[in-house]
């Protein structure tokens, strides 16, 4: 299997090279030449795996130059610091379950993939003969930087820069990220939005001034964003394992279609469910579910994006984007491949701050997905309503997808049952969700914890629960606009250290 750029199909890499380098460099984003065939049989013999197994299995689709045994390696160490199965199906209602992503050491949906990224990078660049250390960079609105942290915490020959908006995250997602162990991780608050994080490293990427000065230091630019495929590809997994939680469960019989429901921010996590239906898992509608920050909906709905628009902050945080770097990658297919098309549009944003779609790509798109979009008080009611009526609770993020979940229901868009996709522990969010319950406003979250714990019964994750222990280990900030610089500052003071 070869990869190449969203906008330049002419040249070819390995998965290897892909995973190692994270960006093209020509500031697109690597998919696979083709999209593997998953048959009814081997959804069938996916019953008798373990979710390492599976996981696995589907990768090994995708990343040719990695033999299974592999990547079952790195799958069962990073799935073993799991609490449990690590993607659980539940049932909340006939035909509707929830998949619960967030059972890792970050309690987010982002450890899926970011405790699996490590292994997949340290691998590929021993396959390619690179000995450079590699500099990860990572622009986080909430549960990437923590995760990827965790993921990449004291691996050799890695250093990481996390990027997250200054007052634009949780109070838990902040002390979670500047209480961060690892010699080798640096965390920077940036006053700006997630945008402006995004963007800053994607021009680093880009800028072969800055590219070139980074290698003179011995580092090579790498990601653990979702605009990396190693980031991409474990989460197919988790879609293609829910299907057959569901047929083994004699929820579905084979065959039958299943919709899946999905906060979006970046667009990777829908993504991935898009690829897994490519790859042929019955899938049936992909929702899209977005907070204030509605332009997904605005894409779907009307086959315009644009950025040019007011950002909101909001309390799903993690959803708080305007451009969502993945959609370039279905851009890619909508175009029917045409890297030349997707250059065209991807000029439009960067010139203009907006594309459109032709009338056949928009039709393309809104056969596969539909969207919908709620505000903080519809979210807050969603998460009461949800308690009230089936005792399960649902984080801010999950919520909003609650909310599309129950409008495409009532629009009569989806047949069949769908799954409910939640990216993070409630305890991630606890004084929202805790307001959202009880009407009480409690500044420290440890003590909303508590209270929400007495209140639903539903235990504190032990990594949460003993934040509060720790110390701040990291504590700079940066203005937007000048994060090479504070990059370039870090690296030569390491060099200026180890040259004593």
């Amino acid at each position: 299997m070869n990869f190449f750029s969203t906008r330049n199909k002419a040249n070819k890499v390995s998965p290897s090279y892909a995973i190692a380098h994270g960006l093209a460099a020509d500031g697109g984003l690597f998919v696979p030449e083709s999209f593997p065939a998953l048959t009814n049989e081997e959804l069938i013999a996916m019953l008798d795996m373990s979710y390492a197994e599976r996981s696995a299995y589907v990768m090994a689709k995708y990343l040719t130059d990695f033999t299974y045994e592999e990547l079952l390696d790195y799958t069962q160490k990073a799935y073993s610091r799991f609490d449990g199965d690590p993607a659980p199906v539940v049932m909340t209602d006939d035909d509707t379950f929830v998949l619960e992503l967030w059972h890792g050491p970050t309690s987010a949906f982002k450890d899926m993939a970011l405790t699996v990224l490590p292994y997949l990078v340290t691998a590929a660049k021993k396959k390619l003969g690179d000995d450079k250390q590699s500099l990860v960079l990572v622009a986080t609105s909430g549960d990437t930087g923590k995760a990827a942290m965790e993921g990449f915490k004291d691996v050799p020959g890695t250093r990481m820069v996390v990027f997250y908006p200054h007052g634009g995250v949780s109070a838990m997602q902040e002390l979670q990220m500047r209480t961060q162990e690892g010699t080798n991780i640096d965390v920077v608050s940036v006053h700006g939005n997630f945008d402006d994080c995004q963007t800053a490293v994607k021009e680093i990427f880009n800028d072969q001034s800055a590219v070139a000065e980074l290698s003179s230091l011995g580092y090579e630019l790498s990601s653990a964003n979702s605009i990396n495929w190693g980031r991409l590809v474990p989460q197919i997994a988790y879609y293609v394992s829910a299907y057959v939680d569901l047929y083994g469960a004699g929820e579905i019989e084979l065959g039958d279609k299943v919709n899946f429901c999905v906060p979006c921010g970046n667009f990777g996590n829908i993504l991935a469910a898009y690829y897994a239906k490519r790859m042929g898992v019955p899938v049936g509608r992909l929702i899209c579910a977005s907070n204030k920050n509605n332009v997904l909906y605005q894409f779907i709905s009307s086959g315009v994006y644009s950025i040019d628009r007011a950002f909101y902050k909001t309390i799903s945080p993690s959803m708080d984007i305007l451009v969502s770097s993945n959609l370039e990658r279905l851009l890619f297919e909508l175009c029917g491949r045409s890297d030349e098309a997707v250059r065209a549009k991807m000029d439009g944003l960067k010139q203009r701050g907006e594309y459109s779609l032709t009338r056949l790509e928009l039709d393309a798109l809104k056969a596969e997905f539909s969207a919908y979009w709620c505000d903080d008080e519809t979210t807050l009611d969603v998460i009461e309503e949800t308690f009230d009526e089936t005792g399960y609770v649902v984080d801010t993020h999950t919520a909003v997808a609650t909310y599309a979940d129950m409008m495409a229901k009532q629009d009569g868009t989806t047949d069949g049952p769908t799954v409910v996709v939640s990216t993070a522990s409630p305890y991630k969010f606890t004084q929202d969700v805790l307001y959202a319950l009880t009407g009480k406003k409690v500044k420290d979250p440890f003590k909303a914890a508590k209270m929400l714990e007495t209140e639903t019964a539903m235990e504190i994750p032990e990594q949460l629960e003993t934040l509060k222990s720790k110390p701040i280990l990291h504590s700079q900030e940066a203005q937007r606009g000048h994060l090479y610089e504070v990059v370039h500052g870090i690296l030569t003071v390491i060099a200026m250290a180890e040259s004593k």
